[in-house]
């Protein structure tokens, strides 16, 4: 099953990726090949509250058919982002005493009794970046590409696909992710805060939203956005 290509649009000057049009945002695009390609029927991810792959999992295991299963820490309300996941699909367990380590514990040991398979985190499979490397192949070499880096994942792969390219990454919830050679910029805000900066799109305010602030400043005109979800 294919996802369709990423749309670009002008917003402000610079270029988009509205992969926030996808239901799970730029995840999907690995975690659906990943699904297809395993002989597991069931999907175990330890997320915080306010990740955004709790989504893209549920939403890549309705389309393959298969079960996703989210651990996250509990709360008195739901996070906006697990509400999405469950109504997706996902079934979510609430972990009392939810430190992200005893979230990832919780998850582990479901996992291996279950037979199921758990989710890195972040997402950081090598799939990942053979998928968004043929993604971004396919698409016009941009001169100057910004993106939000948790995992570095992404910025990692775009540098893959683009190597002529100059690269910006924002910082969110670490200060320390492998985000090869592009030049590193760090949030003041922390990964669980939501930004209320204004944007002109769609998207995240606990992941790239925090960014667009840094390209409305110090990115070229015509330089490219990666919004991976909304």
């Amino acid at each position: 099953m294919s996802l369709p290509a990423p749309l670009v649009e002008s917003h402000n000057g610079f270029n988009v990726v509205r992969d926030d049009l996808l239901p799970g945002g730029t995840k999907m695009r690995f975690i659906l090949p990943m699904m297809e390609a395993r002989p597991e029927r069931e999907f175990v991810y330890a997320s915080p509250a306010f990740g955004y792959a709790q989504v893209a999992l549920a939403h890549c295991a309705a389309l393959a058919g298969r079960r996703a299963t989210v651990f996250t820490a509990k709360r008195k309300v739901a996070h906006p982002l697990t509400v999405m996941a469950s109504r997706a699909g996902a079934r979510v367990v609430m972990v009392p005493h939810g430190y992200l380590s005893n979230v990832q514990a919780k998850a582990r040991m479901y996992a291996e009794r279950a037979g199921a398979y758990l989710v890195p985190f972040g997402v950081e499979i090598p799939e990942a970046m053979t998928a968004l490397v043929a993604v971004a192949r396919a698409m016009p070499t941009p001169c100057e590409v910004w993106s939000v880096a948790g995992s570095g994942v992404l910025t990692r792969s775009l540098q893959a696909a683009w190597p002529s390219a100059s690269f910006h990454a924002v910082m969110i919830g670490k200060a320390d992710s492998d985000i090869g050679r592009a030049r590193r910029y760090v949030s003041p805000l922390k990964f669980e805060q939501e930004t209320r900066a204004s944007v002109p799109f769609p998207s995240s305010r606990w992941y790239d939203a925090k960014a667009w602030e840094f390209v409305r400043q110090h990115a070229s005109p015509g330089a490219l956005f990666w919004n991976v979800g909304g």
